[in-house]
């Protein structure tokens, strides 16, 4: 007697992971899921479903700054390389007067002697070993994250303009036969950046203005506790360019962002050539009979 084959229910086809009332047979080329119209997203080879989508895009990492400016790695690159400058330059001047007498910021050998270098030098040199913890340390803890949302060159540049503000306002008004020395005016220059770059972003500031005056204090404090003197200009000078730069840096409109930025950096460095050359002829008018006795 002959039976009829058995009956072989036919396969439901499959449905969307994320709609199982949509029936589909279109995989994720990543994760081999099934995946409906409305859940496919086009890739390179295929079509991927939105968790691998976001997972790949979670392992990309950023190439500019929040502000604008390429971020070629996680690393700061910019932050490491001022610090190693800072500690070589500490080493050589702890092993040579020569590098102290040289590079130390004396305003009657820049007008005299034409050593304008010292503007900038001097902000690589420390007074001590508790000089240089301070301001690498702070350093350290500020550099990488405005480093990350400004990019390597802007960053390098507020670095570099806040050095030199605080020195120029040491070259404006502080006594001629004064000798000044330390980062500590960059540093103040990146405690100002943080706090407007902290406002820009709502992010909670009470921790800098409390960082601020705590140093604000201790400025003063320190003279009167015997830690030494400590250069309230250089501090000042710094403090206010980080401000102005990293105000014209981040509210300057997406469109002409680097246009305004360039211009802010431009302006605040060709002020400080403006204000050296005054105080130059002012120091050399002064000493003018010295002068011409040598």
């Amino acid at each position: 007697m002959t039976y009829p084959p058995p009956q072989v229910p036919p396969q439901a086809a499959p449905v969307c992971y994320r709609h199982p009332g949509r029936q589909t047979y279109v995989q994720c080329t990543r994760c081999g899921r099934y995946i409906c119209g409305d859940c496919m997203i086009s890739a390179a080879v295929g079509h991927q479903c939105p968790e691998c989508v976001a997972a790949g895009a979670a392992t990309i990492r950023p190439t500019q700054g929040r502000f604008g400016g390429k971020v070629a790695s996680d690393k700061p690159l910019v932050t490491y390389t001022l610090i190693a400058v800072n500690v070589v330059m500490f080493v050589l001047q702890m092993a040579s007067g020569w590098v102290y007498n040289q590079f130390v910021l004396w305003p009657l050998a820049i007008a005299v002697d034409d050593q304008y270098y010292r503007l900038v030098t001097s902000a690589f040199l420390h007074g001590g070993i508790m000089h240089i913890l301070f301001n690498m340390y702070a350093l350290y803890v500020l550099g990488p994250s405005l480093e990350r949302l400004l990019g390597r060159l802007r960053f390098g540049a507020l670095y570099g303009l806040c050095a030199l503000g605080g020195s120029v306002l040491v070259y404006l008004i502080t006594p001629v036969n004064t000798a000044t020395l330390g980062a500590s005016g960059a540093v103040f220059g990146l405690f100002g950046a943080i706090f407007v770059v902290s406002r820009r972003l709502n992010l909670d500031v009470r921790w800098v203005v409390g960082l601020i005056a705590l140093n604000v204090v201790f400025t003063f404090v320190a003279p009167l506790i015997g830690a030494g003197a400590i250069s309230w200009q250089g501090h000042l000078g710094g403090l206010v360019t980080g401000a102005l730069v990293a105000a014209g840096f981040v509210y300057a409109p997406k469109a002409r962002r680097n246009l305004v930025q360039g211009a802010v950096a431009g302006t605040l460095l060709l002020l400080f050539v403006l204000l050296v050359w005054l105080r130059t002829e002012h120091l050399l008018t002064m000493f003018g009979g010295y002068l011409n006795l040598r």
